[in-house]
């Protein structure tokens, strides 16, 4: 009769292992798979501010440069001070715009749903392994 009980209650326990195996599998599955969409959201968006970002700086540069041209045929006789300000400004307005660049991409937290998920499913298995380990 014990040999009975022994060989159910292992049944049991292998039937309790693959249950918990099969949840683990599907848990870190969906994890897999809400990284690997927020790692392609996060490249598309990257890809589409730089082709963005390059079509303005193409577009920013060029009025630029016709508009130095436009200031120097205006005030031909004093070309050498507007190019002197000019070069200044601009390098002045490059210097700043570095700095403000650096300080704007602060390390931002990549794959933050991912992680929460994970944080959360440990702080489950913690607290269901602190409820079967607590006396009875």
């Amino acid at each position: 009769m014990a040999s009975v009980q022994d060989s159910g209650g292992g049944g049991g326990l292998l039937a309790s292992l693959r249950n918990t195996a099969g949840t683990l599998l599907a848990t870190v599955h969906s994890r897999i798979a809400l990284a690997g969409n927020e790692l392609e959201t996060e490249r598309l968006r990257l890809v589409r501010s730089l082709l963005l970002g390059i079509a303005a700086l193409f577009c920013l540069g060029l009025g630029v440069l016709l508009l130095v041209g436009l200031v120097l045929a205006l005030h031909w006789e004093s070309r050498v001070l507007i190019l002197v300000l000019f070069g200044a400004g601009f390098l002045i307005a490059g210097a700043l715009l570095l700095l403000a660049m650096r300080s704007s991409n602060g390390r931002r937290q990549v794959f933050e749903a991912t992680i929460a998920e994970l944080e959360e499913d440990l702080r489950q298995l913690r607290a269901a392994t602190a409820h079967d380990n607590s006396p009875d």
